[in-house]
């Protein structure tokens, strides 16, 4: 399966009500439509300063992570109904012991497609192998700076030579297993210069797809300017040298086509709230299911789900509101 043919067709079918009424039919057949978002463990080992985990009180409410018969039992839960599976959404997964397990669950309940957020630091070629061997798609590698002194000084505890030995390594693994590497590149007025020398610092045959996205408020994080209205101007024309560099080497880019105000609406985010499952050791999907003792379909039928799905087809854009301002990037495909 293709998700970012999906993720493309999500941009050009600009009818919410079509969507709605696919989520609808899809929710009653039983199908998969849901993007789960797995965080394992509620830990991290770096100190990013784009993100939350700089924010010495939240880091406190983060606690726990799942035993075997948990993940077991969030498989049985909800994989049936996953489109993709995220192994990692806030926090790091490749600090989870068993990560291969929730992989090979993936691979058991029939997941398309499975894909691992990390930041790559703990990652080592025999991991990586382990991860392909149980199914694993993809790598989604987070990164918040180009050059060794702008990565190290974004990413906090973080070894640039280890993530670029990663890299050599993807690359090496590529002509014996089929797999894809995503670089999620989250830029700021400080670290978006840099990106013109991208494929100076980056082998263009050890990744397959690059996401470009501004910053955005998460928290009370170490690093807080959030105004990009200086480099506003200068980011279409550096965007488009990146997307004639990605195009020479076969890369999916993936990135807004301006720099979207502050309260700028995405109608494209209008059906991420009802495809979005987050999962970890303390959250399930909607506040209240008791995923332990409930299934799916029992809960969704309780709140009842399929009558929001269907109603939604009949509402405005301007009622729906998106709470997200996801999907906001172009997806383009070569």
């Amino acid at each position: 399966m293709n998700v970012y043919k999906l993720l493309q067709l999500n941009r050009k079918i600009k009818s919410h009500r079509i969507k709605f009424l696919g989520l609808f039919v899809l929710h009653t057949f039983n199908k998969r439509y849901l993007a789960v978002n797995l965080d394992p463990v509620m830990a991290c080992n770096l100190r990013c300063k784009m993100c939350y985990f700089t924010d010495v009180d939240y880091v406190k409410t983060l606690k726990g992570q799942f035993k075997a018969d948990e993940i077991n039992q969030v498989a049985s839960t909800i994989f049936s109904r996953a489109l993709k599976l995220q192994i990692g959404c806030g926090t790091e997964p490749t600090l989870y012991k068993d990560l291969v397990r929730i992989v090979q669950l993936g691979k058991t309940y029939r997941v398309p497609y499975i894909s691992i957020t990390t930041n790559a630091n703990l990652l080592t070629e025999e991991k990586i192998i382990s991860l392909l061997e149980a199914g694993l798609n993809e790598f989604t590698i987070s990164l918040h700076g180009v050059t060794k002194t702008s990565y190290e000084n974004f990413m906090n505890k973080a070894s640039y030579k280890k993530f670029q030995n990663v890299f050599q390594v993807f690359a090496r693994l590529k002509s014996t297993y089929k797999f894809k590497v995503r670089i999620n590149y989250t830029f700021n007025k400080d670290n978006f210069y840099e990106l013109k020398d991208f494929f100076k610092y980056f082998n263009g045959d050890s990744f397959d797809m690059l996401q470009i996205r501004p910053i955005q408020k998460i928290g009370n994080t170490e690093y807080s300017d959030f105004d990009l209205d200086a480099i506003r101007d200068d980011y279409p024309n550096l965007i488009e040298n990146i997307r004639k560099s990605c195009k020479a080497h076969d890369i999916t880019l993936l990135a807004p086509k301006y720099i979207p105000k502050h309260d700028e609406k995405n109608a494209s985010s209008l059906i991420f709230d009802y495809t979005f499952c987050y999962v970890s050791p303390d959250s399930f999907w909607k506040k209240g299911f008791n995923w332990k003792t409930n299934s799916f379909n029992d809960y969704a039928n309780q709140i009842g789900w399929s009558r929001t799905l269907l109603s939604n087809v009949f509402k405005s854009e301007k009622e729906l509101k998106s709470l997200s301002n996801r999907l906001n990037y172009e997806v383009e495909l070569n």
